[in-house]
């Protein structure tokens, strides 16, 4: 069993704007919209929670409601079924949803906390971001697929730019060797049980100073498998993030 673990919990501070950046509309429709209609069509997808403070609880509820209505057939692919009867029963993966905590983490392990409700210790979990609207359906099989044998998995990007390290922000102490450096992506698959376990370790200070969902499964020495991310699979966490979503919405991108 994989449930897709969707977080939508953030404040979206950074973009100076009164609502969350997962609830902006672009193109008539929310940032999240788009991600949640590629869990809920995945056939390698099995339930969907998702973390979302209760105030925007009824209009994400509206918006599973219109995905089985608005299921774009230009949009079908090998992953998807051909017939809106089938959507309609892909959206009935929704699960439920859980609080957000005091950071990113510990809203995963609320989440997690929920999924072990109805899942079993020794099935996947798949983190990922609202804000990360272009997660393809390609890369979800990827996730999946790559996992067999491993008890996760993280897209990565590899680094393009010289990356060096400053001991006073002020001057260039060290250089670090770029070809061994990866930026991670989402989502970010892991074995259920032991990903949890891996979190409730870090209970009860160490869980908020954790930046990324594989940091728990790094430090808990779980076996992690790497694979090629997606350039497309961009997170809106500024204005100039927003307009280039909106940008290729509109010129009709689509990910596959």
């Amino acid at each position: 069993m994989v449930t897709a673990l969707v977080l939508s919990g953030g404040s979206g501070t950074r973009m100076g704007m009164d609502i969350p950046k997962q609830y902006i509309k672009v193109n008539g429709r929310t940032v999240i919209s788009y991600c949640l209609e590629r869990f809920f069509a995945h056939i390698m997808v099995d339930a969907v929670q998702i973390v979302a403070d209760e105030v925007w609880r009824e209009m994400i509820l509206e918006t599973v409601k219109h995905l089985c209505q608005t299921v774009d057939k230009g949009a079908l692919d090998g992953n998807m079924s051909e017939s809106d009867t089938a959507y309609r029963e892909s959206v009935g993966k929704f699960r439920g949803f859980s609080a957000p905590g005091r950071t990113r983490q510990h809203s995963i392990l609320n989440g997690l906390n929920d999924i072990r409700k109805y899942a079993g210790d020794s099935d996947y979990v798949l983190v990922h971001d609202a804000a990360r609207p272009f997660v393809s359906f390609s890369l979800i099989a990827e996730c999946i697929e790559a996992v067999k044998g491993h008890d996760g998995v993280l897209p990565a990007l590899p680094m393009k730019d010289t990356v060096y390290i400053s001991g006073d922000d002020m001057r260039i102490s060290s250089l670090l060797d770029r070809s061994r450096i990866f930026a991670g992506q989402a989502p970010e698959l892991f074995v259920l049980g032991k990903y949890y376990e891996a979190n409730r370790a870090l209970l009860p200070d160490s869980i908020f100073k954790i930046n990324g969902s594989t940091e728990p499964a790094v430090m808990a020495g779980m076996d992690i498998a790497m694979i090629p991310g997606d350039e497309r699979n961009f997170k809106i966490t500024t204005a100039a993030d927003l307009e280039r979503f909106r940008e290729i919405v509109q010129k009709g991108g689509c990910m596959i």
